[in-house]
């Protein structure tokens, strides 16, 4: 046996409290013959008469009151299910959790973020911040909603939409005798020199290692190893080395002359910065909003 409707349950049970088939359609805001066609419908379904009209009204039969009965357990625990929903759907809204890798935090998602709390007053927001390779860890193990990074890959289990593209770029202090070059650096040049570099798993580190891989060069030579690109720059500009690191980092040191930026040739260096969720998933409330402003700023 099929179920039965659950606003013919509803209808049912008004009928035995209001004694009228009129007023209880009234009260479900629906017309009466509409009310006496879901009665109708309903008994079929269960085989049993429900309702007895009268001129002075409506009863509802000994069925009808063990159906009703019933009926209103059943509506109370529906009731309390929609409730319980919408407090989740609720705290869902209120409550946004991003994991970023460092970069991606560093010079984008504070835009984003604030550009979303304009248009929801009253989310809170947590933002993880860490490198590229943490973040599917972060997302699998549903810490955070959504997720930001800056791998050339996608990693296995997550969906991913592209927000912007980003550019390392190879820089050195105005006195390293690479700002003095006529010609661009090659990609065993850069393999060979002791670079300041990222942390092993930052989305950095891993794009250089590929790019100088498809270039035919060895890995590159560490001469330090930091864990955000905000200290590898500090580390450029005193001088410690030269460096491939993002240009979002460093695009104002080039500008003012704290820093100067070497050309590159035989070595693709552009990469794409990603949105990232786990597959089968679909994306909703806050976290879809934020990757629509993400998506939505992309150059």
């Amino acid at each position: 046996m099929s179920l039965p409707d659950v606003e013919g349950l509803r209808l049912l049970v008004l009928v035995g409290e209001l004694g009228s088939l009129g007023k209880a359609a009234t009260e479900l805001g629906i017309a009466q013959p509409s009310a006496s066609k879901r009665v109708a419908a309903l008994e079929r379904r269960l085989g049993l008469a429900l309702i007895e009209r009268t001129r002075s009204g409506s009863s509802l039969t000994a069925d009808g009151q063990m159906v009703a009965a019933s009926a209103q357990r059943v509506l109370d625990e529906l009731t309390s299910l929609m409730a319980g929903v919408e407090a989740q759907r609720g705290a869902l809204r209120a409550t946004l959790r991003v994991a970023a890798s460092m970069t991606v935090a560093e010079y984008l998602v504070p835009s984003w973020i604030s550009e979303l709390c304009n248009t929801h007053p009253h989310l809170r927001v947590g933002l993880q911040v860490t490198n590229s390779e943490h973040v599917p860890e972060l997302l699998s193990d549903g810490v955070v909603d959504i997720g930001f990074i800056e791998s050339p890959y996608v990693p296995r289990g997550l969906s991913s939409r592209t927000v912007a593209t980003d550019r390392l770029i190879v820089v050195v202090p105005p006195a390293h005798p690479w700002a003095r070059l006529r010609r661009p650096l090659i990609a065993a040049e850069i393999a060979a020199a002791p670079l300041v570099v990222r942390e092993r798993g930052s989305g950095t580190r891993i794009a250089l290692e590929r790019a100088l891989h498809r270039a035919g060069a060895r890995e590159a030579r560490p001469l330090l190893e930091l864990g955000s690109a905000a200290a590898v720059r500090g580390a450029v500009i005193a001088g410690t080395g030269p460096a491939v690191v993002s240009e979002l980092a460093v695009g104002a040191d080039i500008a003012s002359g704290r820093l100067t930026q070497v050309d590159v040739e035989g070595v693709e260096l552009r990469r794409a910065l990603r949105a990232v969720w786990p597959s089968g998933r679909s994306l909703v409330g806050p976290a879809a909003d934020l990757l629509a402003v993400a998506a939505r700023r992309q150059p």
